[in-house]
């Protein structure tokens, strides 16, 4: 467990009044701009720790880019998340587990994890003229 420190206690805050994923670039600025003297390093650091932790789910982007979210759910789940705004839905889908410990068996595989994050376009992301516009074919 990391010690708690002054940053770490400012980048739980921050995690905790956001309801999307973002990227530790993103969280590094949100915290500098709250004037938060924080190293990109240390919150690189601090949010490894807390995903080892549990303590924040981990989504890789389609750039490939880790983004981290405080979740709700302690028990395991999957996420609807918006690729315009950020705004993720947790879901807990048993249909999926069930899927998964049935092929794992058929093919003789224990032990098995899997991650399933559904991407689309929210309500209003999709509503706006321009958004609308960009995901049409999606």
């Amino acid at each position: 467990m990391e010690r708690r420190t002054r940053q770490r206690s400012a980048l739980e805050e921050l995690l905790g009044r956001n309801t999307g994923f973002r990227s530790a670039q993103q969280l590094h600025t949100m915290l500098r701009d709250e004037g938060e003297p924080v190293s990109l390093a240390t919150v690189y650091r601090l949010l490894q720790s807390m995903a080892g932790d549990g303590e924040v789910d981990v989504l890789r982007s389609q750039e490939s880019e880790n983004r981290y979210r405080r979740c709700h759910r302690q028990e395991h789940h999957h996420h609807l998340v918006c690729r315009h705004c950020g705004h993720t839905v947790e879901v807990a889908e048993t249909t999926v587990e069930r899927w998964a410990a049935r092929t794992a068996r058929q093919h003789g595989f224990a032990a098995v994890t899997h991650t399933l994050e559904l991407l689309g376009t929210c309500t209003a992301c999709y509503t706006t003229p321009a958004t609308a516009t960009r995901s049409g074919n999606e």
